[in-house]
């Protein structure tokens, strides 16, 4: 089985739907949208594979730990679950600031040590995170959320050392501009001067970055890794 958090649209959803193509029962959790999860079951089971769908916030380590007593053989878990903000640093509250680190970088430890204990007794698991390019390379604007996705980065190199004599590996996707409602707050002026930078000259789709996010899943040699779906960008 897969586990997949925050699964309910976007990158998440197309995880799903790319691992159920696979063969694999998919979970996955979602903190509202209650009919994008649906969907999201919907079309993993049009796929082929068993869908369960767990509603519950990643930020809140009950909530984790109640969704992971739920997913018996567990293989592979992806730590997808994140939201963004557009904000100058002055104008940004310690509030929102908490808020991103609580979803974007707690959500992903809480739910790699739930993880963990049951890889463990099989042997083995692989573990991937969703992180940006700004987690390497910084985004005006985008402080807050460019300093989640380097930790998130950091988390991965650490916990890629620390499980690999365990079996358990550990990888990041770091996801350039993909075409996502994280992105609708741009307009087609900005979208375009954005990606008038990218030397693909195009954003990605969800289907991009979750092909990565499999090909990571699968491969038993790679761990440690920080693979770009970026157009080229960096």
């Amino acid at each position: 089985m897969v586990f997949v958090t925050g699964g309910s649209r976007g990158i998440g959803r197309a995880i799903c739907e790319a691992f159920a193509r696979t063969g694999r029962d998919v979970a996955f959790c979602y903190a509202q949208d209650e009919e994008g999860a649906r969907e999201t079951a919907r079309r993993i089971e049009a796929a082929g594979a068993g869908a369960l769908a767990l509603r519950g916030d990643v930020s809140d380590e009950a909530a984790v730990q109640a969704m992971f007593a739920s997913l018996p053989g567990l293989e592979i878990l992806v730590n997808n679950a994140g939201v963004a903000l557009f904000s100058q640093i002055q104008n940004t509250t310690a509030a929102a600031w908490r808020r991103l680190f609580a979803v974007n970088v707690d959500g992903a430890f809480y739910c790699t040590r739930a993880a963990i204990p049951g890889f463990l007794r099989r042997g083995g698991g692989s573990i991937v995170n969703v992180s940006s390019i700004w987690g390497e390379a910084g985004a005006s604007c985008e402080a807050a959320y460019s300093a989640t996705k380097a930790a998130l980065i950091g988390f991965t190199k650490a916990a890629a050392k620390e499980l690999a004599p365990s079996g358990i590996r550990v990888n990041c996707v770091s996801c350039g501009m993909i075409d996502t409602s994280m992105n609708a707050r741009l307009s087609a002026d900005e979208k375009a001067a954005f990606l008038s930078s990218v030397p693909c000259g195009r954003a990605g789709t969800p289907e991009e970055a979750a092909a990565a996010a499999v090909f990571l899943a699968t491969q038993p040699y790679v761990t440690g890794e920080v693979l770009r779906v970026d157009g080229g960008l960096l």
